[in-house]
């Protein structure tokens, strides 16, 4: 005697066979979203590694070496702008504020440290960063306006100012470091507080200028020393 199915057991294989459908539909859908997800994150450009981090102490050593040769474009921001601040002015209202002049002051002796005998200046025309340059550097900085007027142009105006052996340090604005990080292929999303200063390697005129990272002005504390013990410790190789 076959047996035969009740309404009730084939209603029950349905039910089975239509979960078996689904559940296969939603891991096939599952692992599309995650396989696209990978594949936006592995394609998006990563941003500008912060060389406080002690995961970058590569990217330390590097500049270390890109500095002692003279290979290093470096983009400082200005500091505490006082047209957005309820801080006293130092002058004039598009300028930087009284309490940021120290900030700026030990800025520059930070990069005083790194040595700044082999050093090209320039900073953008404008109040705040004319004045930033000033506080930073016991020297003339002279004003160019492409430090302003960045937009699409930044690095190929500052490789065209910049010497070979010779470090450029450009004053100048955020908008203008997310051009040049634009420029590189790299992550605009970094917020360059005041002051900040963003570093890349160009080697030769005929190289590809790389990005080395960035350093607040808060965290010098934690890199300048590595940087400082490296430049000391070129020095005495190259003397011996």
């Amino acid at each position: 005697m076959t047996p035969s199915l009740g309404l009730t057991g084939v209603k029950g294989l349905t039910l089975r066979s239509a979960f078996a459908r689904y559940r296969n539909a939603v891991v096939v859908l599952a692992a599309s979203v995650l396989a696209l997800a990978l594949t936006v994150q592995l394609l998006a450009p990563a941003s500008a590694p912060n060389l406080a981090q002690t995961r970058h102490f590569d990217r330390v050593q590097a500049l270390t070496r890109s500095w002692a040769q003279g290979d290093v474009i470096a983009l400082v921001r200005h500091v505490e702008r006082c047209d957005r601040s309820i801080a006293p002015c130092l002058g004039p209202v598009d300028g930087v504020t009284v309490r940021a002049t120290d900030t700026a002051r030990q800025l520059g002796a930070d990069f005083l440290k790194m040595g700044l005998q082999n050093v090209d200046i320039y900073s953008s025309p404008l109040t705040r960063t004319r004045q930033t340059a000033g506080l930073m550097f016991e020297r003339p900085v002279q004003a160019q306006d492409w430090l302003f007027n960045c937009r699409g142009t930044l690095l190929s105006d500052a490789l065209k100012h910049k010497v070979p052996g010779r470090n450029l340090v450009l004053v100048t604005h955020s908008e203008c470091m997310d051009q040049l990080e634009q420029s590189l292929h790299v992550a605009t999303d970094t917020a360059f507080g005041y002051g900040a200063s963003l570093f890349i390697d160009v080697p030769s005129p005929d190289a590809q200028p790389t990005m080395l990272g960035y350093i607040e002005t808060a965290d010098w504390g934690r890199v300048l020393p590595m940087v400082v013990a490296g430049l000391h410790r070129g020095l005495e190789t190259s003397n011996f």
